[in-house]
């Protein structure tokens, strides 16, 4: 019996393997082109880190980078007719912002935009070359010129009092007295790059309170009490150019040299854009003078720049901080700056943020773009837009002021699925 139920083991074994044998040799007559072949999407993480040289930019056609080539074309289709309302001589600028002190060109391009993913432009329109003024997208300039302050160890801590850093700044330099009163004194780094300083004072002929039309023109606005620093919210381009200003002091260096050595060559930017003063806004500072800028085109002056060039900066951001195996800027100091901070909703360290784009009264509400998404804006329709969620930087000049949610929603619509 024994020996009986082994032979049929071995049988059953036998008969099993002449069928997989089978099966196998069927297999392999199979024609190869009668396998359907299986389409694998490529993982967001395995895309290598590209980083354009100085004097190329590589593209991509939209389908090599996940995306919808109809769709993506159809959006820049429907960009391309949200031209801005600004006149392109400039000449409503007196009428909206007030008595100017810097330069302001004769004339500005047409909108103009383009669409990074992976690093990689996939879509491009108008005079990307052309450099114009960016109005508050300067902001968020100097809001990268102090993390990298604060990265080098010049300023300790961002929740430094102002005025121990730039009252008296060495032999030879005049007392700033614009943080001596006992309100100023309070006022923090944070303070001045939330907008919540409530600083008080006079600089470069403006003054804080903003009031006067002929000074600040539709933006002038109606006496209030100040609050303690750190308790209100207010958007004040002489508040932030005296944070600008205070900052020069910090680094002892005009800003747009620093902007230049230690960011803008380093991420392999043009030679084009310049980042302008006001006629008075040049002070004596370790025995030579600096041209202190400001955070905006309000008055005049400002950063004048290309489109690609602003791509570059995003793309730095959307790298947090890293380019081509160099680190310019710390990550810890990206995050922080495009995490809610202060009274505003919607607000980082200059940075304007989507985290509470479900809000009503958020400002800047793209509420078909992702939550973390976030950029820099400026008046008459600049803006520079990152989505990390997508690895997508856009950039976007001279464009109709409602039309940003829709066109993020597009771009993001045209990315394929998974």
């Amino acid at each position: 019996m024994l020996i009986k139920r082994a032979h049929f083991r071995v049988l059953a074994v036998l008969v099993l393997a002449s069928l997989t044998l089978a099966m196998l040799a069927q297999t392999a007559a199979t024609p190869a082109a009668a396998v359907a072949p299986v389409a694998i999407a490529r993982p967001e993480s395995i895309w290598p880190k590209y980083f354009p040289a100085r004097d190329a930019w590589l593209s991509r056609p939209a389908a090599d980078v996940g995306m919808d080539p109809a769709a993506l074309a159809a959006a820049v289709e429907w960009a391309k007719a949200r031209e801005n309302d600004m006149p392109r001589d400039f000449s409503t600028q007196r009428q909206i912002f007030g008595r100017p002190l810097g330069p302001v060109p004769t004339t500005r391009a047409l909108t103009n935009g383009l669409v990074l993913r992976h690093g990689y432009i996939v879509a491009e329109w108008g005079d990307t070359l052309a450099v114009d003024p960016t109005y508050s997208v300067a902001k968020s300039y100097l809001s990268t010129l102090l993390g990298l302050a604060i990265d080098r160890g010049l300023i300790a801590s961002i929740e430094d009092l102002v005025a121990t850093y730039v009252a008296d700044t060495g032999p030879g330099n005049q007392h700033d007295s614009g943080y001596d009163s006992p309100h100023n004194a309070k006022i923090t780094w944070a303070h001045h790059v939330t907008q919540t300083s409530e600083w008080d004072g006079e600089l470069f002929g403006k003054v804080s309170t903003f009031i006067g039309t002929d000074e600040f023109g539709q933006g002038a606005r109606k006496p209030r009490d100040l609050l303690e620093p750190g308790k209100f919210y207010e958007y004040n381009d002489v508040r932030v150019n005296r944070f600008s200003m205070s900052l020069m002091k910090v680094w002892k260096r005009p800003l747009p040299e620093v902007l230049k050595s230690e960011i803008m060559d380093k991420i392999g930017a043009s030679d084009t854009w310049t980042y302008h003063g006001y006629s008075n806004s040049t002070i004596e500072f370790d025995g030579k003078p600096m041209t202190s800028v400001g955070g905006g085109t309000r008055w005049g002056g400002g950063l004048w720049i290309s489109t690609r060039d602003h791509a570059r900066l995003g793309l730095l951001m959307l790298r947090k901080g890293e380019w081509a195996g160099e680190r310019i800027l710390s990550e810890k100091w990206i995050e922080s700056a495009t995490t809610p901070k202060g009274k505003a909703p919607g607000y980082g360290y200059l940075w304007w943020l989507n985290a509470e784009a479900r809000k009503p009264d958020h400002p800047f509400a793209w509420k078909g773009a992702p939550a973390r998404s976030y950029a820099a804006q400026g008046a008459g329709g600049n803006t520079v837009w990152v989505d990390p969620e997508h690895d997508l930087v856009v950039v976007w000049r001279w464009h109709a002021g409602d039309a940003e949610n829709e066109f993020y929603s597009r771009i993001v619509g045209a990315i394929n699925p998974d």
